[in-house]
Protein backbone atom coordinates (compact mmCIF):
# COMPACT_ATOMS: atom_id res chain seq x y z
CA UNK A 1 0.00 0.00 0.00
CA UNK A 2 1.43 3.43 -0.86
CA UNK A 3 -0.01 7.01 0.59
CA UNK A 4 -0.61 9.89 -1.67
CA UNK A 5 0.06 12.59 1.05
CA UNK A 6 0.31 16.02 1.04
CA UNK A 7 -1.36 19.56 1.97
CA UNK A 8 -4.30 20.62 0.23
CA UNK A 9 -4.60 21.07 -3.71
CA UNK A 10 -1.04 20.12 -4.49
CA UNK A 11 -2.62 17.56 -6.96
CA UNK A 12 -3.01 13.74 -5.00
CA UNK A 13 -6.32 13.02 -6.72
CA UNK A 14 -4.96 14.09 -10.35
CA UNK A 15 -2.08 11.97 -9.68
CA UNK A 16 -3.75 8.86 -8.32
CA UNK A 17 -6.01 9.14 -11.50
CA UNK A 18 -3.11 9.24 -13.28
CA UNK A 19 -1.09 6.24 -11.96
CA UNK A 20 -3.97 4.23 -12.12
CA UNK A 21 -5.63 4.97 -15.57
CA UNK A 22 -9.01 5.62 -14.36
CA UNK A 23 -10.76 9.00 -13.26
CA UNK A 24 -11.36 7.80 -9.52
CA UNK A 25 -10.81 10.81 -7.25
CA UNK A 26 -13.25 14.10 -8.12
CA UNK A 27 -11.12 17.07 -8.84
CA UNK A 28 -11.30 20.51 -8.62
CA UNK A 29 -9.40 23.75 -8.51
CA UNK A 30 -10.54 23.99 -4.64
CA UNK A 31 -8.53 22.70 -1.67
CA UNK A 32 -9.96 20.15 0.25
CA UNK A 33 -12.35 18.55 -2.16
CA UNK A 34 -10.71 14.94 -1.03
CA UNK A 35 -12.66 14.03 2.02
CA UNK A 36 -12.31 10.64 2.61
CA UNK A 37 -9.69 7.95 2.03
CA UNK A 38 -9.69 6.24 -1.31
CA UNK A 39 -8.41 3.37 -2.44
CA UNK A 40 -7.29 3.45 -5.96
CA UNK A 41 -5.52 0.17 -7.34
CA UNK A 42 -2.94 -0.21 -9.81
CA UNK A 43 -1.41 -3.65 -12.00
CA UNK A 44 1.42 -2.18 -13.53
CA UNK A 45 3.78 -5.63 -15.28
CA UNK A 46 5.91 -5.72 -12.20
CA UNK A 47 3.29 -5.89 -9.51
CA UNK A 48 0.06 -4.39 -7.70
CA UNK A 49 -0.03 -1.25 -6.15
CA UNK A 50 -2.83 -0.05 -3.89
CA UNK A 51 -2.84 3.71 -3.92
CA UNK A 52 -4.67 5.48 -0.70
CA UNK A 53 -5.74 9.11 -1.57
CA UNK A 54 -5.37 11.04 1.50
CA UNK A 55 -7.48 14.32 2.66
CA UNK A 56 -4.73 17.46 2.23
CA UNK A 57 -3.63 17.61 5.84
CA UNK A 58 -4.24 21.26 7.03
CA UNK A 59 -3.90 23.34 10.42
CA UNK A 60 -6.97 25.46 11.48
CA UNK A 61 -9.27 22.43 11.90
CA UNK A 62 -11.67 24.18 13.49
CA UNK A 63 -14.89 22.22 12.55
CA UNK A 64 -15.20 18.74 13.57
CA UNK A 65 -15.08 18.22 9.43
CA UNK A 66 -11.79 19.23 9.59
CA UNK A 67 -10.43 17.44 11.82
CA UNK A 68 -12.42 14.25 10.37
CA UNK A 69 -10.10 14.90 7.63
CA UNK A 70 -6.95 15.32 9.32
CA UNK A 71 -7.70 12.01 11.31
CA UNK A 72 -8.16 9.68 7.73
CA UNK A 73 -5.12 11.45 6.07
CA UNK A 74 -2.99 10.06 9.54
CA UNK A 75 -4.49 6.93 9.58
CA UNK A 76 -3.44 6.41 6.08
CA UNK A 77 -0.24 7.13 6.51
CA UNK A 78 -0.35 4.38 9.70
CA UNK A 79 -1.52 1.63 7.28
CA UNK A 80 1.41 1.59 4.30
CA UNK A 81 4.43 0.68 3.36
CA UNK A 82 5.48 3.52 1.45
CA UNK A 83 4.27 6.63 1.73
CA UNK A 84 4.88 9.66 -1.76
CA UNK A 85 4.51 13.20 -0.42
CA UNK A 86 3.34 15.21 -3.27
CA UNK A 87 4.57 18.87 -3.22
CA UNK A 88 4.20 21.95 -5.45
CA UNK A 89 7.36 22.18 -7.56
CA UNK A 90 9.40 25.03 -5.94
CA UNK A 91 6.98 26.04 -2.85
CA UNK A 92 7.29 24.35 0.33
CA UNK A 93 4.62 25.59 2.68
CA UNK A 94 4.41 25.17 6.92
CA UNK A 95 1.62 22.72 6.06
CA UNK A 96 3.90 20.56 3.82
CA UNK A 97 6.28 20.65 6.83
CA UNK A 98 3.59 19.70 8.73
CA UNK A 99 2.94 16.72 6.60
CA UNK A 100 6.54 15.55 6.72
CA UNK A 101 6.41 15.61 10.21
CA UNK A 102 3.62 13.49 10.31
CA UNK A 103 5.74 11.14 8.20
CA UNK A 104 8.72 11.01 10.09
CA UNK A 105 6.58 9.31 13.33
CA UNK A 106 5.61 6.62 10.82
CA UNK A 107 8.98 6.06 9.60
CA UNK A 108 8.17 4.23 6.40
CA UNK A 109 10.39 5.22 3.57
CA UNK A 110 9.11 8.42 2.03
CA UNK A 111 9.28 9.60 -2.10
CA UNK A 112 9.18 13.37 -3.14
CA UNK A 113 6.79 14.01 -5.91
CA UNK A 114 7.39 17.58 -7.15
CA UNK A 115 4.18 18.15 -8.84
CA UNK A 116 3.39 20.86 -11.70
CA UNK A 117 6.92 20.79 -12.78
CA UNK A 118 5.59 21.68 -16.20
CA UNK A 119 4.49 25.30 -14.46
CA UNK A 120 7.62 26.24 -12.87
CA UNK A 121 8.90 29.19 -14.75
CA UNK A 122 12.16 29.09 -13.68
CA UNK A 123 13.65 25.72 -13.84
CA UNK A 124 17.09 26.62 -13.01
CA UNK A 125 15.63 27.46 -9.08
CA UNK A 126 14.51 23.77 -9.23
CA UNK A 127 17.83 22.36 -8.33
CA UNK A 128 18.48 24.43 -5.27
CA UNK A 129 14.81 24.24 -4.02
CA UNK A 130 15.17 20.59 -4.08
CA UNK A 131 19.07 20.78 -2.55
CA UNK A 132 18.14 22.59 -0.12
CA UNK A 133 14.61 20.76 0.90
CA UNK A 134 16.22 17.17 1.07
CA UNK A 135 19.31 18.39 3.54
CA UNK A 136 16.59 19.54 5.64
CA UNK A 137 14.47 16.67 5.15
CA UNK A 138 15.93 13.32 3.30
CA UNK A 139 13.94 11.11 1.40
CA UNK A 140 14.52 8.06 -0.54
CA UNK A 141 13.92 9.21 -3.92
CA UNK A 142 13.17 12.36 -5.67
CA UNK A 143 10.93 12.27 -8.56
CA UNK A 144 9.77 15.12 -11.04
CA UNK A 145 6.15 14.76 -11.96
CA UNK A 146 3.40 16.77 -14.70
CA UNK A 147 -0.08 14.42 -13.10
CA UNK A 148 -2.21 16.86 -15.40
CA UNK A 149 0.30 16.11 -18.24
CA UNK A 150 1.15 12.26 -17.14
CA UNK A 151 4.66 13.19 -17.14
CA UNK A 152 7.52 11.24 -14.78
CA UNK A 153 5.16 9.16 -13.51
CA UNK A 154 6.59 5.25 -15.29
CA UNK A 155 9.81 6.35 -12.85
CA UNK A 156 7.88 7.08 -10.07
CA UNK A 157 5.78 3.55 -10.24
CA UNK A 158 8.93 1.95 -10.59
CA UNK A 159 10.73 3.56 -7.45
CA UNK A 160 7.37 2.98 -5.74
CA UNK A 161 7.65 -0.97 -6.94
CA UNK A 162 11.21 -1.46 -5.64
CA UNK A 163 10.51 -0.54 -2.33
CA UNK A 164 7.37 -2.70 -1.40
CA UNK A 165 7.07 -5.91 0.10
CA UNK A 166 6.62 -9.33 -1.92
CA UNK A 167 3.02 -10.23 -1.07
CA UNK A 168 0.13 -12.16 -2.64
CA UNK A 169 -2.05 -9.28 -5.02
CA UNK A 170 -4.96 -8.49 -3.12
CA UNK A 171 -7.33 -7.62 -5.79
CA UNK A 172 -8.15 -8.77 -9.29
CA UNK A 173 -7.09 -7.27 -12.18
CA UNK A 174 -9.47 -5.22 -13.49
CA UNK A 175 -10.54 -4.18 -10.08
CA UNK A 176 -9.67 -0.29 -9.49
CA UNK A 177 -11.25 0.50 -6.10
CA UNK A 178 -12.65 -1.16 -3.38
CA UNK A 179 -15.42 1.60 -3.10
CA UNK A 180 -18.91 1.16 -3.93
CA UNK A 181 -21.03 2.41 -7.48
CA UNK A 182 -23.20 4.19 -4.53
CA UNK A 183 -20.24 5.97 -3.14
CA UNK A 184 -18.44 7.10 -6.53
CA UNK A 185 -21.90 8.45 -7.68
CA UNK A 186 -22.25 10.89 -4.42
CA UNK A 187 -19.26 12.23 -5.70
CA UNK A 188 -19.80 12.96 -9.04
CA UNK A 189 -22.36 15.21 -7.40
CA UNK A 190 -20.28 16.65 -5.41
CA UNK A 191 -17.38 17.50 -7.70
CA UNK A 192 -20.11 19.79 -9.54
CA UNK A 193 -21.10 21.46 -6.15
CA UNK A 194 -17.55 22.26 -5.86
CA UNK A 195 -17.02 23.52 -9.29
CA UNK A 196 -20.26 25.42 -9.68
CA UNK A 197 -20.53 26.99 -6.32
CA UNK A 198 -18.70 29.77 -4.79
CA UNK A 199 -16.24 31.13 -1.64
CA UNK A 200 -17.45 28.87 1.07
CA UNK A 201 -20.23 27.16 0.13
CA UNK A 202 -19.29 23.80 -1.31
CA UNK A 203 -17.52 23.39 1.70
CA UNK A 204 -21.32 23.72 3.27
CA UNK A 205 -22.53 20.95 1.26
CA UNK A 206 -22.43 17.24 1.23
CA UNK A 207 -24.05 14.09 -0.60
CA UNK A 208 -26.14 11.23 0.32
CA UNK A 209 -27.49 8.52 -1.78
CA UNK A 210 -30.90 7.52 -0.76
CA UNK A 211 -32.20 5.67 -3.86
CA UNK A 212 -29.97 3.54 -6.36
CA UNK A 213 -31.80 0.86 -8.20
CA UNK A 214 -31.72 -0.72 -11.72
CA UNK A 215 -35.10 -0.36 -13.65
CA UNK A 216 -36.75 -2.41 -15.73
CA UNK A 217 -36.06 -0.31 -18.70
CA UNK A 218 -32.46 -0.81 -18.09
CA UNK A 219 -31.93 2.97 -16.50
CA UNK A 220 -30.06 3.63 -13.32
CA UNK A 221 -32.36 5.38 -11.01
CA UNK A 222 -30.49 7.84 -8.64
CA UNK A 223 -32.36 9.89 -5.62
CA UNK A 224 -29.48 12.27 -4.35
CA UNK A 225 -29.63 14.17 -1.19
CA UNK A 226 -27.63 17.73 -1.94
CA UNK A 227 -27.08 18.66 2.47
CA UNK A 228 -26.49 22.10 3.55
CA UNK A 229 -26.33 23.73 6.47
CA UNK A 230 -28.43 27.00 6.37
CA UNK A 231 -31.96 27.49 4.72
CA UNK A 232 -29.70 30.25 2.71
CA UNK A 233 -27.43 27.73 1.38
CA UNK A 234 -30.07 25.90 0.11
CA UNK A 235 -32.01 28.91 -2.09
CA UNK A 236 -27.85 29.29 -3.31
CA UNK A 237 -27.61 26.01 -4.86
CA UNK A 238 -31.63 25.47 -5.85
CA UNK A 239 -30.97 28.96 -8.03
CA UNK A 240 -33.32 30.92 -9.37
CA UNK A 241 -36.18 28.89 -11.07
CA UNK A 242 -34.20 26.12 -9.67
CA UNK A 243 -31.94 26.38 -12.85
CA UNK A 244 -28.44 26.34 -10.70
CA UNK A 245 -29.70 22.51 -9.40
CA UNK A 246 -31.13 21.66 -13.00
CA UNK A 247 -27.16 22.21 -14.16
CA UNK A 248 -25.36 20.48 -11.33
CA UNK A 249 -27.71 17.29 -11.93
CA UNK A 250 -27.51 17.53 -15.95
CA UNK A 251 -23.30 17.98 -15.59
CA UNK A 252 -23.79 15.51 -12.91
CA UNK A 253 -25.87 12.72 -14.65
CA UNK A 254 -23.45 12.95 -17.77
CA UNK A 255 -20.48 12.07 -15.48
CA UNK A 256 -22.59 9.18 -13.70
CA UNK A 257 -23.26 7.77 -17.52
CA UNK A 258 -19.68 7.61 -18.17
CA UNK A 259 -19.09 6.22 -14.75
CA UNK A 260 -21.84 3.04 -15.01
CA UNK A 261 -21.86 3.06 -18.82
CA UNK A 262 -25.81 3.11 -18.79
CA UNK A 263 -28.20 5.66 -19.15
CA UNK A 264 -28.87 7.40 -15.67
CA UNK A 265 -31.91 9.06 -13.79
CA UNK A 266 -31.01 11.47 -11.65
CA UNK A 267 -33.08 13.26 -9.14
CA UNK A 268 -31.86 15.83 -6.90
CA UNK A 269 -33.37 17.62 -3.12
CA UNK A 270 -31.29 19.78 -1.43
CA UNK A 271 -32.15 19.75 2.53
CA UNK A 272 -30.97 21.85 5.46
CA UNK A 273 -29.04 19.87 8.58
CA UNK A 274 -27.87 22.48 10.70
CA UNK A 275 -23.93 22.64 11.01
CA UNK A 276 -23.84 19.29 9.95
CA UNK A 277 -19.92 19.87 9.25
CA UNK A 278 -19.28 20.07 13.28
CA UNK A 279 -21.90 17.82 13.76
CA UNK A 280 -20.31 14.23 15.08
CA UNK A 281 -23.56 11.76 14.70
CA UNK A 282 -23.91 13.55 11.25
CA UNK A 283 -20.23 12.95 10.25
CA UNK A 284 -20.83 9.71 11.09
CA UNK A 285 -24.31 9.38 8.99
CA UNK A 286 -22.66 10.57 5.90
CA UNK A 287 -19.34 8.45 6.22
CA UNK A 288 -17.05 10.82 7.57
CA UNK A 289 -16.32 9.02 10.36
CA UNK A 290 -15.75 4.91 11.27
Amino acid sequence: MVALVGRPNVGKSTLLNALIGFRLSIVSPKPQTTRHRILGIANPQDGQILYVDTPGLHRGARKAMNRSLNRAARAAIAEVDVAVQVVEAGRWTDEDEAVRQALDVRQVPVLLALNKVDRMRDKGAMLPFVTDLVERHPCAEVFYVSALRRKGLQELEQGILTRLPQRPAIFAEDDVTDRSERFLVAELVREQLMLRLHQELPYATTVEIEHFAERMDGLAEIHAVIWVERDSQKSIVIGAGGEQLKAIGAAARRRIQGLLERKVFLKLWVKVRSDWGDDEHALKRFGYTD
